[in-house]
């Protein structure tokens, strides 16, 4: 094979594999498996607020002390619980202390995300830029202390 073919597939390869880089195809033998997220928090409402007017997270399901929210496409969810609920068992009743947690939310268009959350008047922690491994992203904090970070995944330059 001469080198410059080589080189080519090579670099289609590698191109390939940085577009995916995020990306995860579970084998044959994994069962499926979907995550959410819970946050115990005394906040509940003004949390079900912040994630529906800054993110447009729709309600899932809801009662007096808890809330499951999910993305604007329906893929993935977020719970709140009240902390100190009879109805769960003791690791499930302490409330979050505001640290050591953060969300990060994939968009298609980070650069509008931002325009329409800095429209709303959500106080924006971390300004739109981009960063030398490829990423475009800006963060916003929830009523929980919660960093979230917006991004859009791209291949560095």
């Amino acid at each position: 094979m001469k080198p410059i073919i080589l080189i080519l597939l090579l670099a289609a390869n590698f191109n390939q594999i940085a577009q995916s880089r995020y990306e995860v195809t579970p084998s044959s033998n994994q069962s499926v498996m979907k995550l959410n997220a819970g946050i115990i928090t005394s906040k509940l409402s003004e949390t079900k607020a912040f994630y529906q007017k800054a993110l447009n997270f729709g309600i899932t399901f809801e009662n007096e002390w808890y809330v499951l929210l999910h993305t604007p496409d329906g893929k993935d969810q977020l719970s709140f619980l009240l902390p100190q609920q009879p109805s769960q068992k003791p690791i499930f009743q302490k409330q979050f202390t505001g640290q050591g947690v953060y969300l990060t939310i994939e968009v298609e268009d980070v650069d509008a995300e931002y325009k329409r959350i800095k429209d709303l008047g959500i106080p924006i922690e971390i300004e739109l830029r981009d960063e030398p491994w490829g990423d475009r992203h800006f963060a916003i904090v929830d009523p929980n202390g919660i960093g979230i970070d917006i991004v859009k995944y791209t291949n560095p330059e």
